[in-house]
């Protein structure tokens, strides 16, 4: 980690938390020699990580905050976090979605900022789990003064499944599994708490664990939607592996050396609002913002 002086604000940090999980704590006068950048940037930089929670500030340095893998935010305490991410994130997702196609979105905060990027894509099939998502189609339905989400010419046609509301607002559970199961869909936007070459995606929850399991056997096509917060993070429960996902839409945050990490497990990496290029396969798939 040398030379990085230009380097984004989150770029940088994600290079120092990285640093900070591979060994366990790392000084402030480390990560300035290796950054390149002056000491009150790093402690800008360590602040604003210790604010997400992820790092620990401690005298000269930081180290790691190991969140317990069961436990699980409230879709509130997710929602504030890394938007400008997540908005760049959605933006290159929808440009997947084709018109007249059935697609399914998971829970979460990611797929929600998604969802109101797909309410002009016309003749929709749209299932999904997530109370906050399927209110985004009923609200854009109920603006344009229809009753449902397939009244407006061309609108979605909205399905969303029963099931045991969690802290993240999906719905999980028996309920859920059995309608999922029960259908085929072209693509699979899927949100995750966690994603990592061992355990692969993951959560904390073990009831929306299987109902993301029956999410991911209904596709044709599995796409991860998840800001490079996410890469490292582990939960509870694993339902699915690197391998079985076709596409990772992550944003320029996530650092050089993990997408080469990911390349060897996916086909395609889109890295939300680089500016170096267009999309392609594996490490260099881009999707430059405009």
């Amino acid at each position: 980690m040398s030379d990085n002086q230009n380097l984004l604000a989150e770029q940088r940090r994600a290079l120092i938390l990285d640093e900070v999980r591979r060994r366990g704590g790392v000084r402030v006068n480390e990560l300035t020699r290796k950054l390149n950048v002056s000491d009150m940037t790093v402690r800008r930089d360590l602040d604003a990580l210790a604010r997400q929670g992820v790092v620990e500030k401690v005298h000269g340095g930081a180290v790691p905050v190991a969140p317990a893998s069961s436990h699980e935010p409230g879709f509130e305490a997710k929602a504030g976090l890394e938007l400008g991410a997540k908005e760049a994130i959605a933006r290159a997702a929808a440009r997947l979605v084709v018109p007249g196609s059935a697609i399914a979105l998971s829970g979460g905060t990611t797929t929600y900022a998604l969802a109101h990027h797909l309410l002009d894509v016309p003749d929709l099939t749209v299932v999904t789990n997530s109370v906050r998502v399927a209110d985004v189609f009923h609200s854009a339905a109920r603006g344009a003064g229809t009753t449902g989400g397939a009244g407006r010419e061309g609108a979605a046609t909205v399905v969303l499944t029963g099931g045991v509301r969690t802290p993240s607002d999906s719905l999980v559970g028996p309920v859920a599994d059995q309608a999922i199961g029960s259908l085929h869909f072209d693509l699979l936007f899927l949100g995750v708490h966690g994603i990592s070459v061992e355990a692969g995606l993951s959560t904390p929850n073990l009831a929306e664990a299987e109902t993301n399991r029956r999410f991911v056997r209904s596709a044709r096509r599995v796409v991860v939607i998840a800001d490079h917060t996410k890469w490292g993070t582990v939960g509870l429960s694993s339902f699915a592996a690197l391998e079985d996902v076709d596409t990772l839409v992550t944003d320029a945050g996530i650092p050089e050396v993990l997408r080469a990490e990911i390349s060897e497990h996916l086909s395609h990496l889109i890295v939300a609002g680089d500016p170096e290029g267009s999309d392609r396969p594996a490490t260099e798939a881009h999707a430059a913002e405009g």
